[in-house]
């Protein structure tokens, strides 16, 4: 019996064609014609913003970091059932992550645990998407702005996803997005630093080339560059831009098989989810999700093990996800604690991902669905 994969990046007819174009191009360093397509394509799919290709989403934090000014001893909230990119990006720059709790519907930051962790020295909230749900925007932003402090969306899972009608990855001041292999846009490594702000997306251009005036100097508006701040090199080569241009290109058909996929694993498994115990995914009314990825939260942590050994000896790969980055040794030197994060605890250790990916065949998804049934909680 073949294995079910985890996960498969999707690759579209034009993968190939795009990349020997930037080969015959003889410019395979940033900044080049498939830069600026799938910076186009990207901002069709986030309205009002603007955005500027990374080498990975984690550069895309580095980047927002950079573009904070942050000093030593700053302070940024952040859930704690986070990527560790999150953290690190806002740690290099000296500033303390200060982890807190998540939501148990939507497993995004519990905007009710935020304002009992500011302190004089919070600079930020980091909103992490998770699975491509939105988190309560309106309410975060309205506590952002009470304490005059910048809200950046981690948007690693949520392109294509809503928020009240509006686009994930334009509701902060900045967003970070993600084109891994296993995201539903990929270029195998890749990522973006979104924003509607036009002076701070100048800054930023200048902070993702080094410091320096570069893209001006390319675009002849200058006649020579120099470092102007401080940056670092974020540019992806035009080989991943030309990938990424190829999947975004078919942003639609990827999404639409991804939704079949995820429809059909709600459709079959909620009546044996309500049986058994097991949480689904129930995203609210008011927020459209890009089927970023499809979980069960199994009742009690244990059985979270005994889950993905099932699976596995029936031929399916499925994994769980974060460790809580608060009781991690990392996350205790580097960050503390801004609330006891309990339903963050509970998650980690309860919650199984099915795979979930384009190429996934309705034979396959059945073959997952039937092993997922067969186990008793």
């Amino acid at each position: 019996m073949n294995e079910i994969p985890f996960n498969v990046p999707y690759s579209t007819p034009s993968d190939l064609d795009y990349c020997r174009a930037a080969l015959n191009d003889n410019h395979l360093s940033g900044d080049g014609r498939f830069t600026a397509r799938a910076s186009e394509l990207l901002a069709s799919i986030i309205p009002g913003t603007k955005s500027l290709l990374t080498t990975s989403c984690t550069h895309a934090l580095e980047l927002a970091a950079l573009l904070l000014d942050l000093d030593p001893g700053d302070e940024v909230i952040m859930p704690s059932f986070t990527f560790v990119s999150t953290a690190n990006a806002f740690a290099l720059r000296g500033a303390i992550p200060v982890f807190v709790d998540i939501r148990a519907d939507t497993l995004n930051l519990d905007e009710s645990k935020i304002e009992p962790a500011l302190t004089e020295r919070t600079r930020a909230i980091i909103v992490v998407h998770y699975g491509g749900l939105a988190a309560e925007m309106d309410t975060i932003n309205e506590i952002a702005a009470r304490h005059e402090l910048a809200v950046i969306e981690d948007n690693a899972h949520g392109l294509g996803g809503t928020y009240k009608g509006r686009a994930l990855g334009s509701l902060g001041l900045m967003a970070a997005q993600s084109f891994h292999a296993t995201k539903n846009i990929q270029c195998g490594e890749g990522g973006a630093l979104v924003t509607s702000d036009p002076m701070l997306m100048n800054r930023a251009e200048i902070v993702r080339e080094k410091g320096t005036n570069r893209s001006q100097f390319r675009r002849g508006e200058v006649d020579k560059y120099t470092w102007l701040e401080l940056g670092s090199s974020y540019l992806p080569s035009e080989l991943l831009a030309a990938v990424l241009t190829a999947q975004l290109e078919h942003f639609d058909e990827i999404q639409a098989k991804r939704h079949s996929v995820w429809d059909m694993y709600q459709d079959t498994l909620t009546e044996w989810a309500r049986e058994s115990g097991v949480r689904t995914p129930d995203p609210p009314s008011h927020v459209e999700h890009p089927a970023h990825l499809f979980y069960l939260l199994l009742p009690d942590g244990s059985r979270q093990q005994s889950m993905i050994r099932h699976l596995g000896q029936h031929g399916v790969k499925a994994v769980s996800h974060y460790v809580p980055l608060h009781n991690s040794p990392g996350g205790r030197t580097y960050g503390r604690e801004g609330s006891p994060s309990p339903i963050t605890e509970m998650v980690s250790e309860g919650l199984v991902r099915l795979p979930l990916y384009p190429g996934l065949t309705d034979a396959a998804v059945e073959r997952v669905t039937d092993a997922v049934r067969s186990f008793r909680v």
